[in-house]
């Protein structure tokens, strides 16, 4: 079989949802627009990461403590790994697998050395 005899799928109608992965790169970059915005607001100081960690938005899930706390104004790759190697935490690890006490802990950590995050209290 050749490239030459390979019939493609007739073309859906235009009412028709979007390909499956036409749909998994529009919510991707949802997600990426999302996080970068997210980020903006953490380095001009509109939002607190600890803030962000309490809240854990929906697209903040995959991603990582690392590039959380690296979006705060002077938090380079070392001070964070400092900072998350005094919470027994890696900097891998995904928003979305912390555990509430991990949180809270990361979130209360994060407000002492004057991230100013709100109320620490998980609902």
């Amino acid at each position: 079989m050749n490239a030459a005899s390979i019939t493609h799928a007739p073309i859906a109608a235009s009412n028709a949802r979007p390909p499956q992965h036409m749909m998994a790169l529009a919510e991707a970059n949802r997600v990426r627009l999302a996080r970068a915005s997210l980020k903006r607001s953490i380095a001009r100081g509109d939002l607190a990461a600890a803030d962000v960690v309490l809240d854990s938005p929906p697209e903040t899930g995959n991603m990582t403590l690392g590039e959380l706390l690296e979006s705060q104004r002077r938090w380079g790759r070392t001070r964070v790994r400092k900072f998350l190697g005094s919470l027994a935490l890696n900097e891998g690890k995904s928003l979305g697998s912390l555990t509430p006490r991990q949180r809270l802990l990361l979130a209360r950590e994060l407000d002492a050395r004057g991230s100013g995050a709100r109320d620490l209290v998980l609902a």
